[in-house]
């Protein structure tokens, strides 16, 4: 049972108000739709922030200002903060927050024109594949409510593939922007590292984390991020390199842009495809050859070890970043307590959720003494190695197409009990966070039960209008 609906491009938003069109129309109608939400994918609708943020982004225009994202209505993550609004991660360990400041990335997009109209619902802290550990509930699939959305990012993939808003922004710390987007049927984009100021996103993992974009088109998602990139002070992560904006190289692409170039595909994973996975991405890179690009095997050796070095890595960072919440500053607390250590023990208990726990657990005893080397240390090599791998590939090779999920969609519950097969999810995904280089999911086709699946392309840190533009390409291809 189908929950898709439609919304007008951000692209096409902003050309239509340049030409006179009233935006009160386009997030009048984007609310509407948000209430009607049946994917409990919107936990919190802001309709007076949105109707005053409209009414100066018409007093903008009145007074002759461009604004590149004039009037698209905006859906943004959890875990994402936004002055004056609840912001909780979807954690009871931060109920009653009300964050102090804005995200850069969506202080970027307001100042642009966007009209930020709700949070979404999100796997707790981010940590999930399938959105099934929000203290919201579960977000379902658009395609099939009795389906998960993926995860972390499911209540923004689906908001933005169930034609809510045209543009959404999710957190990717392993996969949790391109697998939603995949499972979803929609467009999910995790820039390089450093691209996007991570300022006033909740942190999970500080070396892996990432902002980015879900939209309907590739176009849509590198206007967004033309607007949210950039150096910010606030982030000592974020690059001072400059980059070139995308988007109006990236509107302009089509199939011929794949004449001659050199899409890699990871050897390794052929043997891991099977069914209507198989067959989609067999046509796809059909449908890139008859296009004129040149197929090339590549190898990741390392790529094996990604699981686990990632739920080293990020368990661990997450032990650290989550400690802050300890029940004294903010958020929840238990009111029934002896002691200080009492306090900590009863609150952390209670306001942490189950994978949560279990991922603190899992990052503190990678991180104690005497265990440090062995884990830590040693998963930071392997990633060493890793990103090696990928510099390796991409000599012989523009970008790299591969899959984004090994499975469509699965049915709620259906992994809720065995953490391994949950973890192998972001499988394909992982290696690109650590890396630190873009990556994007691109709708590829369905499976036989009409589930999306969705085409990975991966490329070069900093590489982001090759990226891009080759993704548009073959967005077009395989809408063909």
């Amino acid at each position: 049972m189908s929950q898709i609906a439609s919304c007008p491009l951000a692209s096409d938003i902003v050309k239509q108000v340049q030409e006179g069109a009233d935006p009160s129309q386009f997030v009048d109608e984007a609310l509407q739709r948000a209430k009607d939400d049946e994917n409990n994918a919107i936990i919190r609708i802001y309709e007076e922030s949105a109707q005053a943020a409209l009414a100066n982004v018409k007093e903008r225009i009145g007074n002759g200002d461009q604004l590149p994202l004039a009037g698209v209505p905006l859906l943004i993550k959890d875990n994402l903060c936004y002055k004056d609004h609840l912001t909780t991660s979807c954690s009871k360990i931060l109920e009653g927050f009300v964050a102090p400041y804005t995200a850069t990335a969506v202080q970027k997009l307001i100042d642009a024109g966007a009209i930020v109209i709700g949070h979404t619902n999100m796997d707790e802290f981010a940590m999930g594949s399938s959105n099934e550990t929000s203290v919201n509930g579960n977000v379902k699939n658009p395609h099939d409510p009795e389906r998960i959305p993926g995860g972390s990012s499911g209540g923004s993939a689906a908001s933005a593939a169930s034609g809510i808003v045209p543009l959404a922004l999710g957190s990717d710390t392993g996969g949790s922007i391109r697998q939603p987007a995949s499972l979803c049927g929609c467009v999910g984009f995790k820039p390089t590292y450093g691209h996007v100021s991570r300022y006033g996103l909740m942190a999970f993992a500080s070396s892996l984390d990432q902002i980015g974009p879900f939209s309907q088109s590739v176009s849509d998602a590198a206007l967004c991020t033309d607007v949210m990139s950039g150096h910010d002070p606030l982030d000592s992560s974020s690059s001072s390199q400059q980059h070139d904006a995308t988007f109006e190289a990236v509107l302009a692409a089509n199939p011929d842009v794949l004449k001659g170039k050199k899409i890699g595909y990871i050897a390794e994973h052929q043997d891991q495809l099977t069914g209507d996975i198989a067959s989609t991405f067999d046509r796809c890179k059909q449908l890139v050859q008859e296009a004129g690009a040149e197929l090339v095997p590549v190898s990741l050796p390392h790529e094996k070890y990604a699981v686990a070095v990632y739920y080293i890595i990020a368990t661990g960072e997450a032990s650290s970043n989550l400690s802050r919440y300890d029940g004294i500053h903010y958020g929840f607390r238990d009111d029934e307590f002896e002691d200080l250590t009492d306090i900590y023990y009863k609150t952390r208990g209670e306001g942490f959720g189950a994978e949560v726990k279990r991922r603190i657990m899992l990052g503190t005893y990678v991180l104690s003494h005497g265990y440090y080397d062995a884990y830590y240390k040693q998963a930071m090599r392997v990633r060493k190695l890793m990103c090696n791998d990928f510099e390796a590939a991409f000599k012989q090779c523009d970008v790299i197409m591969d899959l984004v999920s090994p499975s469509t969609a699965f049915k709620h519950g259906e992994r809720m009990d065995d953490p391994i097969q949950m973890y192998l999810s972001d499988i394909f995904t992982i290696a690109a966070n650590l890396a630190g280089i873009p990556a994007i999911s691109v709708p590829g086709g369905k499976d036989s039960s009409g589930l999306p699946i969705g085409i990975h392309f991966q490329s070069p840190q900093w590489s982001e209008k090759s990226l891009l533009s080759t993704a548009a390409a073959c967005e077009q291809l395989f809408q063909a």
